[in-house]
């Protein structure tokens, strides 16, 4: 790592030392092993920390391919020109010859290219770069996000900038807490809906797949007991109601899919606008992870009574409800309205720690992974699958005894031996917590989880697959 830039500068340069110190700071970003060259390694692990795309055709990583590393005068040198060209770029776009970009400008430029944007595009566009809220694009800001593109052709420029994603998510379950951002133009133009069809359809596919691991997960947390094995479980639903007793309590768990993601977009857009205030700038992922979470609280609070009947439905006898409205009814008659809200407490304080956990060591692995292969710095689809499932599979270890207390309180009422007079049975979420832990163990607090692991990976892939075919279907293009 480069700490004084005495000695690294040429001396035929003459730069501004607020000049100087930001070039310095920009090479010790990419020299990430700090031994004072950049190596192709050294970008790919700081493209990943920065959120910036790697292409190994980039202008810098070339550089680095015909150099093998590059020393700070070949990064500065590296440097100087881009920004000649970064320069040519934008002395085009700003017509007026005011030194900034606008709306206006920006709108025009596209139209050059034969690409029609409407003004709220091109502001939106704008507010990429815009990192002084001035509703205009300086020099500077035009350099710093632009600097690090795989072609400084204007057409390929103004392509990446108007189709710039973030990184998607793999839908890994009910308590993925960053949701899928979208543009105005896809908003306009309805592939919002497209997306979020794809997605529900996967989901109720993926649903469906799994649904017998599901009810032996549902079956273990509650009766657990009774059975010394899975084997055990799984004759027992057989005698009692057969092979299609495996798919009981699905229905209501793909029938939920629609409200809970219309809800979820609907609360993280709200979200987004309260945390974002009047600023223009895009949230980051730490801002976006808090407003997926009041997203999530949202959705839970509206959808909960669906959760409590998919576990009821699922531990439901052979002719004991004619229905979900008829579960619904007599549930409500005998129990009341606040039966269906049981176990919603350790459902909401279960979400964070699991998408948390989840998030983290799912962006760890793939920075792990880019680290020992920075000649593939862009994972292929069955790295992120491998990711996926095991950070999914570490979120359930760190909240599944809150989800086993949820369930369990969830099916209280039609817990055998149950009396609702009786307070030594009747115990709430810490009440219950304690009671496993006395009566059970600490593994009490995981029963369950074996079939819960098992469905992981055929859940992620399943859902992966349809997807992918779902919204190639809908006319959906990733761009």
């Amino acid at each position: 790592m480069i700490s004084s830039h005495e000695n690294f500068f040429p001396k035929y340069v003459d730069l501004p030392p607020k000049e100087q110190k930001r070039l310095l700071k920009l090479f010790n970003q990419l020299d990430t092993d700090g031994d004072g060259k950049i190596s192709a390694e050294d970008i790919a692990v700081a493209f990943r920390e920065m959120g910036i795309p790697y292409h190994p055709e980039g202008c810098i990583q070339t550089h680095v391919e015909k150099k093998g590393a590059l020393n700070f005068e070949d990064f500065f040198h590296f440097i100087q020109e881009s920004e000649h060209q970064l320069m040519a770029l934008f002395k085009y776009m700003d017509e007026n010859r005011d030194g900034i970009i606008d709306a206006d400008e920006i709108t025009s430029a596209f139209a050059r290219f034969g690409v029609k944007i409407d003004k709220q595009e091109a502001y939106t566009l704008l507010k990429r770069m815009d990192l002084d809220n001035s509703h205009t694009i300086s020099f500077n800001e035009w350099r710093d996000y632009l600097l690090f593109l795989p072609s400084f052709d204007l057409h390929e420029v103004l392509r990446s900038w108007r189709h710039a994603t973030i990184e998607y998510f793999l839908d890994l379950g009910e308590n993925v807490l960053v949701p899928e951002d979208f543009t105005k133009d896809e908003m306009h133009t309805g592939m919002w809906w497209r997306h979020l069809v794809a997605g529900g359809f996967a989901g109720a596919v993926s649903r469906t797949c799994t649904a017998p691991l599901d009810r032996i997960k549902v079956f273990l947390q509650v009766r657990g007991t009774e059975f010394t094995s899975i084997n055990q479980c799984i004759k027992h639903m057989l005698n009692e109601g057969g092979v299609r007793s495996f798919w009981r309590g699905n229905g209501i768990n793909v029938l939920k899919i629609a409200p809970e993601s219309a809800l979820k977009f609907w609360g993280y857009e709200q979200s987004k606008k309260l945390l974002r205030g009047d600023s223009a700038q895009e949230l980051g992922i730490h801002s976006r992870f808090l407003a997926g979470s009041m997203a999530g609280c949202i959705s839970q609070t509206v959808i909960y009574p669906l959760e409590v009947l998919k576990t009821r439905l699922a531990l439901r006898t052979t002719g004991q409800y004619a229905s979900i409205w008829d579960a619904s009814v007599k549930i409500y008659k005998t129990e009341g309205i606040r039966s269906f809200y049981k176990g919603y407490v350790p459902n909401l304080i279960g979400i964070i720690p699991y998408a948390g956990i989840d998030l983290g060591i799912y962006e760890t692995l793939k920075r792990h992974y880019i680290h020992l292969h920075p000649e593939r710095a862009d994972p292929g689809v069955l790295v992120l699958l491998g990711c996926g499932t095991v950070s999914s599979s570490c979120g359930q270890i760190a909240s599944y005894p809150l989800a086993l207390v949820r369930t369990r309180l969830q099916a209280q009422a039609v817990t055998p031996g149950y009396d609702p007079l009786r307070t030594d049975l009747n115990l709430g979420m810490v009440g219950l917590f304690k009671n496993i832990l006395r009566t059970e163990g600490f593994f009490g607090l995981y029963r369950g989880i074996t079939p819960n692991f098992m469905k992981v990976a055929p859940a992620v892939s399943i859902s992966y697959v349809v997807y992918e075919y779902s919204r190639r279907a809908l006319g959906v293009n990733m761009a």
